[in-house]
Parts: structure tokens; sequence; C-alpha cells
């Protein structure tokens, strides 16, 4: 039910935010803005992460959020106006928190079809070491 009435909110909101969508690419990873990775420890473990990302998760394996939790981390790791972007296993899951983020005045990239589109283009993942 929580993860239902966040996504109407995003869903009402998404009018106003402005949340750049692109497919990532392994120079837009060598660019340097700081990349999110939003999946589960779980799924960090699976396939690995991109390098250099930031794991914070958001939904946890039962869908369930702490938003202020997340905020809390994600403020640790990235300057309130300072570029981002979002990933997750297939861009479904970033496509709701990024909209969310830029409704609240982040600066938000949502990495298009995440971790699977990567994974198809031949990018090689680095090992979740926590």
């Amino acid at each position: 039910m929580k993860k239902l009435v966040f996504i109407l909110l995003v869903f009402v909101t998404t009018i106003v935010a402005e949340v750049k969508h692109i497919e990532p690419s392994k120079s837009f990873l060598k660019s340097g803005i700081k990349v999110i990775d939003i999946r589960t420890k779980g799924e960090w473990k699976e396939t690995g992460i991109v390098a250099d990302s930031i794991p914070i998760t958001f939904f946890d394996e039962r869908g369930g959020y702490d938003i202020n939790k997340f905020l809390k981390e994600l403020n640790k790791n990235v300057e309130f106006n300072e570029e981002f972007a979002l990933i997750c296993r297939t861009g479904s899951r970033t496509r709701t928190i990024s909209t969310y983020l830029g409704n609240i005045g982040y600066k938000v990239i949502n990495l298009v079809g995440g971790v699977m589109y990567l994974k198809g283009t031949g990018y090689k993942f680095s090992k979740y070491k926590k």
C-alpha cells in the first residue's frame, strides 16, 4: 500500500518534474557524474555494480521504503545542486524515484533500461564488496 501511494504521488507530480532520461553508455559512466544505484544488496551481489557507483537502496525486497533514510544517505553523497544519475535493474524504479527527486529540486538523470541495458552492451560490472 505504501508503495502504491508513493507511485501515485509521483504520477500526479510528473507534469512538473524536470528529469533527464538517457540510456546509459560507457562514455556517460566515465563522465564523472555520480551514479547512485538504488537496487537491493542482493541485486548488487548478483550482478555487481557500475564502477565507482554509490549503492543506496530505495525499495527493499518487499517493496517497502523509507524516503527520509534514503534522502539522508543521498545527501551524504551528492550536493543538492549537483547533477547525478540513478540506476536500477531495468529503469522502472529510477523513473519513479527520479521524478520525485526532480519535483523536490534535485538535478537527476534517470538511466533508462538500467543495469540490464548496460549488460546488453557488454559493460563489465565491478564486484560489490560490502
